[in-house]
């Protein structure tokens, strides 16, 4: 897959331009949005998905809101400033980059009252643009500390789409394999399909093969059967949200995919930037986790329905891999092994 911005500001244009994520692999459609309620729309359907991508997304919205308002004081800007924010923020409950990206774009308009409200929104432009070319270097750099895990001609297992598609041009998962891929590695990719939003087929399958990868599609449930067989050495995953003890949660299934890791002793590894490190969440426990629509599961991907009318539905978006089960997590500044409280704070310091 030829590199394309997933996520990017159209400056002349006032809008976010995303590709539309819910029409792959079938079309490759780009959206170009100008309206708050559109940008929200775009983030909690899942259009724009993907911790990193949502973070980009969000902080080029909340700049496009305060561009476009008529305030001409302080007060009346910040006010509005922050209506946004919160606006924006309730699209989504559990990618802790959607927050982050949007306390920082705060931060600027906060930190600069002292400066005319036009010179307020040049520097929230400028950080918004900071943000997304920060997240390619990230994620190159956790790319290149996941890639002096593996070897030449291993297998991976991957969860959902932590790739190109949901970040800056590498990903944070799927890192590795693209800068081993650059470098000849013979890498093998096994793609969970990931149920019920199948973000594995129509993601992760589509990028990886269109940039030359070897790659073989599984259904989530046949996980187990490929790592008996001796195909997968090494699991990389992304994450929404990093607790401080090192809980991850990340896209429905993950957890189940680390028990079966641990119980053939092939190593997993969470890839997540300090941004998706969450502090004040003390374990996964305390991450909220989404619950979405009950016809994901029942109808959303067949010409008919294939559950019986009116069967109750559970669909979680997201679980929490207990840290017991994680080998290590991998930031951009570093690799953490357990204890992992110690070595994210750490880390975090780094990045100050």
């Amino acid at each position: 897959m030829p590199y394309i911005d997933t996520v990017a500001l159209d400056e002349q244009n006032s809008a976010l331009v995303i590709i539309d994520q819910t029409q792959l692999p079938n079309e490759e459609i780009k959206l170009t949005l100008t309206e708050q309620n559109d940008i929200w729309k775009a983030i909690q359907t899942l259009q724009v998905r993907g911790a990193p991508a949502i973070g980009i997304a969000a902080s080029i919205g909340l700049y496009l809101a305060a561009k476009e308002t008529n305030a001409e004081n302080y007060s009346t800007f910040i006010d509005e400033v922050k209506a946004a924010k919160e606006y924006l923020a309730s699209s989504r409950p559990t990618a802790v980059n959607l927050f982050w990206a949007l306390d920082r774009m705060e931060k600027v308009a906060l930190n600069h009252r002292d400066k005319s409200v036009t010179e307020i929104k040049d520097l929230m432009r400028d950080e918004a643009v900071k943000i997304k070319n920060e997240d390619e270097l990230v994620c190159r750099s956790i790319g290149e500390h996941g890639l002096s895990l593996i070897k030449d001609g291993w297998g991976i297992l991957t969860h959902c789409n932590a790739g190109r598609l949901a970040a800056s041009k590498y990903g944070t998962a799927l890192a590795p394999v693209y800068i081993g891929h650059e470098r000849g590695y013979k890498l093998k990719v096994f793609v969970d399909e990931t149920r019920p939003l199948l973000q594995g087929a129509r993601l992760t399958a589509y990028e990886l093969m269109s940039a030359g990868i070897d790659t073989t599609l599984i259904c989530d449930n046949m996980a187990s059967q490929v790592m008996k067989n001796g195909w997968v050495q090494v699991v990389f995953t992304g994450a929404d949200r990093v607790a401080a003890n090192g809980d991850a949660c990340n896209k429905i299934g993950t957890s189940g995919v680390a028990v079966l890791a641990k119980h053939y002793g092939i190593p997993f590894y969470i890839c997540a930037p300090t941004s998706t490190v969450d502090m004040r969440s003390a374990t996964g426990a305390d991450i909220p986790i989404e619950e979405r629509d009950a016809a994901e599961v029942t109808e959303m991907w067949y010409k008919e329905r294939m559950a019986p009318e009116g069967v109750k539905v559970y669909n979680p978006a997201f679980d929490c891999t207990g840290n017991e089960l994680i080998t290590a997590i991998i930031t951009e500044h570093g690799i953490v092994k357990p204890p992992f409280n110690e070595g994210l704070l750490k880390m975090i310091d780094n990045g100050r």
